[in-house]
C-alpha cells in the first residue's frame, strides 16, 4: 500500500500485547484502527490509552462466535466505510502433557486460535475484496516447531499456518494479500504473563508492529506469505 493514511485496520485481541503494539504503529502511520476483545471495558481502556479518539474504535467481540465478528465488521464499516487491513491476532495457550490436558482447554484453543481466524476472515472478506486489502494471521514458530506439553497449542498454530497459506492462494486473484506472522519469544501479556526487565531479550510488541508496517509498505507485486521472526540472541536467563 503506497499510502497508509486513512486506511482502516481491524485487529482482534488488540487491547494488549502484540495487538496493542501493532495498533500503536498503524496509528503512527496515519491509519484508522479498530481493536476488539471479549471485554468491552478492557478494550475501551486500551483505546483510551492509544489516544487518537477520532481514529480508534473499541469493539467487544468474541472471535469464537462468527456473529460477533460479523457485528464487529458492520461497526467498522458503519464508522469508516471500508476495511483495508485485518490482523487476526486473538489467541490463547494452555500447556500440559496430552494425558493431562483438559477437554475444556483443548477446545478453548481450537475455538479461539483456529476457529477465530476463520470467523474473522469470513466476517471481513467481502470488505477486503472491495479494498483489495491485506489479511494477516498471528501464528507462531510453534506452527512448525513442536514441543512437549504443546500438543493443543501446536495443533492450532500448525493449523493457522496451513489455513493462512491456503487462503493466500484462494484470495490472491482478488488482489488481496495474505500473510502469516510467526514470532518466537515475545515479551507480552500472553496467558497473563506480566512482562518485566527479564524479558528484554525477547521480541517486543512494537517490533511486531514495525513488521506489520513493513509488510503493508511493500510493493504491491511482492508478498512475503509466511514470515518467521525470532529474538536475535537465545534465551538470556
Amino acid at each position: 500500500m503506497k499510502d497508509l493514511k486513512d486506511k482502516v485496520a481491524y485487529i482482534t485481541g488488540g487491547s494488549k500485547g502484540i495487538g496493542f503494539g501493532v495498533a500503536e504503529r498503524l496509528l503512527d502511520a496515519g491509519m484508522k484502527v479498530a481493536i476488539s476483545g471479549r471485554n468491552l471495558e478492557g478494550v475501551q481502556q486500551a483505546a483510551d490509552k492509544l489516544g487518537h479518539a477520532d481514529r480508534v474504535l473499541a469493539i467487544a467481540s468474541d472471535v469464537t462466535k462468527l456473529e460477533d465478528e460479523k457485528a464487529a465488521a458492520r461497526k467498522i464499516l458503519d464508522r469508516w466505510g471500508q476495511i483495508d487491513v485485518v490482523l487476526a491476532n486473538a489467541g490463547v495457550g494452555h500447556f500440559a502433557p496430552v494425558d493431562e490436558l483438559s477437554d475444556a482447554d483443548w477446545h478453548q484453543m481450537i475455538d479461539t486460535n483456529l476457529n477465530g481466524v476463520f470467523h474473522t476472515l469470513k466476517a471481513t472478506v467481502d470488505a477486503l475484496k472491495k479494498s483489495e486489502g491485506y489479511y494477516m494471521t498471528l501464528a507462531s514458530l510453534a506452527g512448525t516447531n513442536f514441543f512437549a506439553s504443546g500438543s493443543g497449542y501446536n495443533a492450532t498454530k500448525f493449523g493457522v499456518v496451513g489455513f493462512t497459506q491456503a487462503v493466500m492462494l484462494d484470495l490472491r486473484s482478488y488482489g488481496i494479500k495474505v500473510s502469516t506472522i510467526m514470532p518466537g519469544s515475545v515479551a507480552t501479556h500472553f496467558n497473563d504473563h506480566e512482562p518485566s526487565e527479564k524479558d528484554a531479550w525477547k521480541i517486543q510488541p512494537e517490533d511486531i508492529g514495525e513488521l506489520v508496517y513493513d509488510l503493508l509498505k511493500m510493493h504491491p507485486r511482492t508478498l512475503p506469505s509466511k514470515v518467521e521472526v525470532r529474538p536475535t540472541r537465545p534465551d538470556q536467563k
